[in-house]
């Protein structure tokens, strides 16, 4: 895939970065690096390679999620930003 110097302003664009025309120049030259090792890549033949999650076959140690009680209530409520009786009170972000 070619990169031009266009395609890294339409993504900094997107991103709503400023770019200096040097920076345009350097990123386009890493982009264009980048993707010549995604080619490199999709030449390997991996039809018979079955998909993996997790290349060490270790499985994700989750815990059952259950309430429990915290005997100091206060130490918590303390660290909260805003409190209002016995809860965290938080800024609202639904309109």
């Amino acid at each position: 895939m070619e990169i031009t110097e266009k395609d890294v302003e339409h993504i900094a664009e997107l991103a709503r970065l400023e770019l200096a025309a040097e920076e345009k120049k350097l990123y386009t030259g890493q982009l264009k690096s980048i993707f010549g090792w995604m080619e490199e890549l999709n030449k390997a033949d991996t039809a018979s390679v079955p998909p993996t999650s997790n290349v060490l076959g270790a499985a994700n140690p989750l815990r059952e999620d259950k309430p429990f009680y915290f005997e100091d209530r206060e130490a918590i409520l303390k660290n909260a930003p805003g409190r209002e009786y016995d809860f965290i009170k938080v800024k609202k972000v639904i309109e």
